[in-house]
């Protein structure tokens, strides 16, 4: 029992530092941008780069765990952070840096996915549903603890641009080591591997039903806003800080994330056994409400708000995808959940994508402050009647 607990220690360690790794550079785009003296539009880029690198493992590289074993997939996945964390720390100008960026992204999807199936594997009898909460809530530390370290570093330390990489690097190297050393327990090894086939590695998305496909649709609008409006959070908020609160820096900005998912992540076990159609009437009205209040405070500068913003966003994170993931879960049958669950992910990266792009390139040509009024107003236009629709459908109950 001693061994079951040290490997599933292990695990849990290499996901929190992989993880932590691809999420840190959030709070260090305003000194990215001021050093090499960028456009709004290029931070998008490096953000929707990462993003795609992610959507692109999930996509074919999700079964590589079913192949080769979680283990083997989590060395590859670690090695492939510090790669792409050695690349961010070199990088001289925005291709480089987006070279290391879609090498993070990959990495990030094949340590989450990877993980996830051992903690499974090491899981006690009967202990399945307590697994899937401490791996929700190690994937909402890993990816928060990274802007926290990556503002904190980024506020005080020299050559923030660099030194922010190298707890990464260190961590990446003792977890390496932890897996290579891992042996199993004969339950948790993984005894056959698949020939390998072209087939294994092709997306496998799937629609619902035509009777509950409008329910489908209605149900992909929550990770859709919930993704876009922490996108905003993690790749703009940095860039305007000034205008939100009295005080500026990585160190402001890592924490407003950080608080987000680490907010979201004890939220979640809260509203666990609340009504789903309530849960996700209530989400989307936060998030509704979190950029009601992001937008008034451009004018204001008020930290009371901006706090109050942050909090909203955490609430609405966390009921959007407790209800949406519970509605797909009801959408599904045994012959098409995977699939439902790989196009419901596609739409939630896909809501992370091309908002944030598409304000980019408004703030190049109207001034960030423009792009954040109307990505505002569209989250409030949509998220509203989303919320009621949602709260009518019957199948969401």
């Amino acid at each position: 029992m001693r061994f079951k607990v040290s490997s599933t220690m292990c695990v849990s360690f290499v996901m929190v530092v992989g993880l932590m790794g691809t999420s840190l550079i959030s709070p260090l785009y305003a000194l990215y941008k001021e050093a090499w003296h960028l456009q709004t539009s290029d931070i998008s880029r490096i953000h929707v780069i990462y993003m795609g690198g992610a959507l692109c493992a999930l996509l074919f590289a999700g079964r590589v765990p079913d192949r080769a074993g979680f283990r083997l997939a989590m060395l590859y996945g670690l090695a492939l952070a510090m790669i792409g964390t050695f690349i961010s720390l070199i990088a001289w100008n925005v291709a480089s840096l987006s070279v290391g960026r879609f090498i993070m992204g990959v990495a990030s999807s094949i340590v989450m996915v990877s993980a996830a199936s051992g903690l499974s594997k090491l899981a006690r009898p009967g202990k399945l549903q307590r697994t899937a909460t401490v791996n929700g809530f190690l994937m909402a530390f890993g990816f928060g603890i990274g802007p926290l370290v990556g503002g904190i570093i980024g506020q005080w330390a020299p050559a923030p641009l660099v030194s922010a990489y190298v707890p990464t690097l260190i961590l990446g190297v003792l977890g390496l080591i932890a897996l290579s050393r891992l042996e199993l327990p004969e339950d948790a090894k993984h005894h056959h591997v698949e020939p390998f086939h072209c087939r294994n590695f092709l997306p496998k998305l799937t629609w619902p039903a035509s009777d509950v496909s409008k329910s489908f649709v209605l149900t992909c609008c929550l990770p859709f806003l919930a993704f876009a409006v922490f996108g905003l959070y993690a790749s703009m908020t940095p860039l305007i800080l000034d205008k939100l609160v009295p005080w500026h820096g990585p160190a402001v900005s890592g924490i407003a994330i950080a608080v987000i998912l680490l907010g979201s992540a004890v939220i979640q076990i809260m509203v666990g056994r609340m009504s789903t159609q309530w849960c996700g009437f209530f989400g989307l009205c936060s998030l509704a409400a979190s950029n009601a209040v992001l937008m008034g405070n451009l004018r204001v500068g008020s930290a009371l708000l901006f706090a109050l913003g942050v909090l909203l966003t955490a609430i609405g994170h966390a009921m959007t995808m407790v209800a949406s993931m519970s509605v797909v879960n009801r959408l599904a049958n045994s012959g098409n959940q995977s699939g439902l669950m790989s196009t419901y992910m596609v739409i939630g990266y896909v809501g992370s994508m091309m908002p944030v792009m598409g304000m980019g390139w408004i703030a190049d040509r109207w001034g960030l402050e423009m792009a954040l009024r109307m990505f505002c107003t569209a989250v409030i236009l949509i998220g509203l009647p989303a919320g009621v629709l949602f709260q009518r459908d019957s199948r969401m109950g």
